[in-house]
């Protein structure tokens, strides 16, 4: 609640139950990897970008500022211009050479336009966006897709055995590198594998979150434009018990990495995207906000009536989470695993649970609020994060140990 609403304004409940969902996969996670609930993190990991980064409340903007939403003719959608390639593709999805500043001119242009034709240039184009549904939970016919399974799975052949565990994270940002971040929790070996041309984005952020999701885990750096990177790529995930990434289908496709392989040779690969790795939309993107407000997990503004985005991108940790209890009862079958977790669908389960119910919010004397409900008066808590273990690898930091001399 503290990252939700105006910052002027009282913290507002999100829709459905988020904390509850995180907390039911945590204790999924901790079942099936054979962990005591004490040695992982709680629901307070909802919030722990917001903490290190200092975020608060700022809607009708999200915690980190690259996400608002924008009125078209019929509805309204969610739209993030995280990258700076997504501020130079806005003239070309308005149709204009100059424009001026981007939010202002995609704003006059889509209130011509109907929100799904809005959504889908803007996805031909590589800008995440997404249609806000109505009702929290709920997507209309025209936006539903090809399945409500927030994990869907395939076995494969039985997979080799190993004391520990060995993860190739090939994930970046949040929902993958978190569930790589849990594994290692657990035991798990985790070797984060990056190119030189693109590494994790989020190395350029908080280095404390950084950090706190890395720490512990190896890192190894390889150029994938040269034939020699993309044959060692494949070897790597040949030695993998579990395979993590975060790509569309065809960027791995490209590489000469083929997913249905590696699990019928026992591997468990799990694969985070936007809307599932098939589908007529296996191939539209999307960060945390705009996947979010996808699935309706958005507030409206009590005195203005304004959509505002709920908490710091929640549909990243949401994934995360729920793609490491998956991972780990995979890892528990014994057989290879094709683990396909779409991030709308794990949202759109938790914005349709249950929500906090009747509530009244006040703020106290000394400026900080309390909500009032059946059960009790709660404070509305900061987000904390955890302090890191230490301090994550550099990039590359382990060629030698992975690759030897070359």
């Amino acid at each position: 609640m503290a990252l939700t609403g105006r910052a002027d304004g009282p913290p507002l409940a999100a829709p459905g139950d988020p904390a509850g969902a995180v907390r039911r996969s945590l204790a999924a996670f901790a079942a099936a990897a054979g962990v005591g609930p004490r040695a992982l993190p709680g629901i307070g990991l909802l919030g722990e970008r917001a903490a290190v980064a200092g975020f608060g409340r700022r809607a009708p903007l999200s915690a980190g500022g690259a996400f608002r939403f924008v009125s078209c003719a019929d509805g309204s959608i969610g739209v993030s211009l995280a990258r700076a390639t997504d501020h130079e593709l806005v003239p070309a999805l308005v149709g204009e050479s100059d424009p001026g500043e981007p939010w202002a001119a995609l704003t006059s242009w889509a209130a011509g336009e109907r929100a799904v034709e809005a959504v889908a240039r803007a996805q031909l184009l590589g800008i995440p966006a997404a249609v806000v549904p109505e009702i929290p939970g709920k997507v209309s016919d025209e936006q539903a897709t090809y399945r409500a399974l927030p994990t869907a799975s395939t076995e494969g052949g039985v997979r080799r055995t190993g004391e520990r565990p060995v993860v190739v994270d090939l994930s970046a940002l949040w929902a993958g590198p978190l569930c790589a971040h849990l594994l290692g929790l657990a035991g798990a070996r985790v070797v984060k594998v990056e190119s030189p041309e693109r590494p994790d984005g989020a190395r350029s952020g908080p280095g404390a979150f950084y950090d706190l999701l890395h720490a512990g885990h190896e890192s190894v750096c390889l150029d994938l434009a040269s034939p020699r990177g993309r044959d060692t790529l494949w070897r790597l995930v040949q030695k993998a018990d579990v395979v993590l990434e975060s790509s569309r289908p065809r960027a791995l496709h490209r590489l000469g990495v083929v997913a249905e392989e590696a699990v019928a040779q026992g591997t468990v690969w799990t694969s985070i995207t936007a809307y599932g790795r098939t589908g007529p939309w296996s191939e539209r993107v999307g960060f945390g906000d705009d996947v979010a407000a996808a699935a309706g997990l958005v507030v409206r503004d009590p005195v203005s009536g304004a959509l505002a985005p709920c908490g710091d991108a929640l549909a990243d940790p949401l994934t995360g989470v729920a793609a490491a209890a998956a991972t780990a009862a995979a890892l528990r079958a014994g057989r290879g695993r094709l683990v396909d977790v779409a991030m709308r669908e794990v949202v759109l389960a938790a914005a349709a649970a249950p929500g906090p119910g009747p509530h009244t919010t006040c703020r106290l004397p000394d400026g900080s609020w309390q909500v009032e409900t059946e059960h009790g008066r709660h404070p509305v808590r900061a987000p904390r994060a955890r302090a890191p273990r230490g301090r994550a690898r550099g990039l590359g930091a382990d060629n030698g140990a992975w690759l030897g001399a070359r």
